[in-house]
């Protein structure tokens, strides 16, 4: 086994790392993002548009749908539909039509009606880039990660729902590849990574494995080089959409906190990365100022930290900080971040022989 295919689907970009173990050959792409990719092809198309596709991660697509619901016909399977909303109501309050799958496709087939199709991974695109590597299409294990908020049910909040759904899962397994699925046993309640293990499974691989993109991140800003041999580290990822910083101990996850990247500052940064390694960090304070969550499961000391590695494409936000925090380079490149998380917690999934990731 040595053909591994990693795929980060971020807000901004999708991050593309080809590795192949037993030849020790990488190569990396990082292209637009699905979801900025579909929401230009869907400005371009005129008049009525009938979508189908799965759920995916939203924004500019929702927003061009709801922009372009106001001025023509729009129509959309109800799969899709829940990139936009998971309530169809919200949805249709939009002026947006929710039908059958069926109904959608054969819409798209009628004159006067642009064909749109929602998904984080087309197939047919991840060929063509993996065309330009020079490589065979055919892969040992594919791994692709995204951020999946879960359906939380009627009356709670998206943000608590995800918040809980880790922590059932870090509570008695306390390692960031915890959060790593094969594609048959992905949460049924985590629509968008079980939308992504099915297009993945169109890909000629053997095994495929999704994971959530902020645990990918954590895991992976921490197999940074300058992170080795020190127990205690921590790890900051500034992605396009969201933030996450951590704390470990070892391998374990001693604690971490979520946000949207637009809503943070880097004084708000700097304070938050000192209380989450006090453990002074509650879920509570972090939601009440409009962040996703925290979780503490104990505190590696503020001074103990022997590093902070900071990754992601919007590190610049930490520019003019006073803090002792270096940028990382996991594999050499710092918007793999995401493909090593994977890659690594597959390996740890599997039991293979560890990576350096230099």
């Amino acid at each position: 086994m040595s053909r591994f295919l990693m795929i980060d689907v971020g807000a901004g970009t999708m991050d593309v790392l080809y590795y192949d173990t037993d030849a020790d050959l990488q190569y990396k792409a990082v292209v637009r993002s699905p979801v900025r990719y579909l929401a230009e092809q869907a400005a371009t198309l005129p008049g009525n548009l009938a979508i189908t596709g799965c759920e995916m991660g939203g924004g500019p697509v929702s927003a061009v749908l709801k922009t372009r619901a106001q001025t023509a016909k729009v129509v959309i399977s109800r799969p899709a539909a829940a990139t936009i909303h998971h309530d169809p109501e919200r949805v249709r309050a939009m002026g947006i039509e929710i039908v059958e799958p069926d109904e959608a496709l054969a819409m798209q087939k009628k004159e006067g009606f642009g064909a749109l199709t929602l998904a984080d991974l087309d197939p047919e695109r991840i060929a063509v880039i993996v065309a330009g590597f020079g490589v065979p299409f055919a892969f040992d294990v594919v791994g692709v990660c995204a951020q999946d908020h879960g359906v939380a049910p009627l009356g709670i909040s998206h943000l608590d729902y995800r918040h809980n759904l880790f922590r059932a899962a870090l509570e008695n397994k306390p390692y960031p590849h915890t959060l790593l699925y094969r594609g048959d046993e992905v949460p049924e309640t985590m629509n968008r990574l079980t939308a992504l293990s099915r297009s993945a499974a169109q890909l000629p691989a053997e095994e495929v494995y999704v994971m959530d993109s902020g645990m990918a991140a954590i895991l992976g800003a921490s197999k940074d080089a300058l992170c080795r041999n020190r127990e205690k580290v921590m790890v900051l990822d500034i992605a396009t959409s969201h933030t996450v910083g951590a704390a470990l101990a070892g391998d374990e996850l001693a604690g971490f906190f979520e946000y949207h990247t637009h809503a943070i500052t880097r004084t708000r940064l700097e304070e938050l990365l000192r209380e989450l390694a006090d453990g002074r960090l509650t879920h509570e304070e972090v939601l009440k100022e409009g962040g996703h969550g925290a979780f503490i499961r104990s505190a590696i000391g503020w001074d103990m930290a022997g590093v902070i590695i900071a990754t992601g494409p919007k590190r610049k936000l930490l520019q003019g900080t006073r803090l002792p925090i270096t940028f990382g380079a996991p594999l050499g490149d710092n918007m793999m971040t995401g493909n090593v998380g994977l890659l690594e917690a597959i390996r740890c999934r599997k039991g293979l022989d560890p990576l350096v990731y230099i």
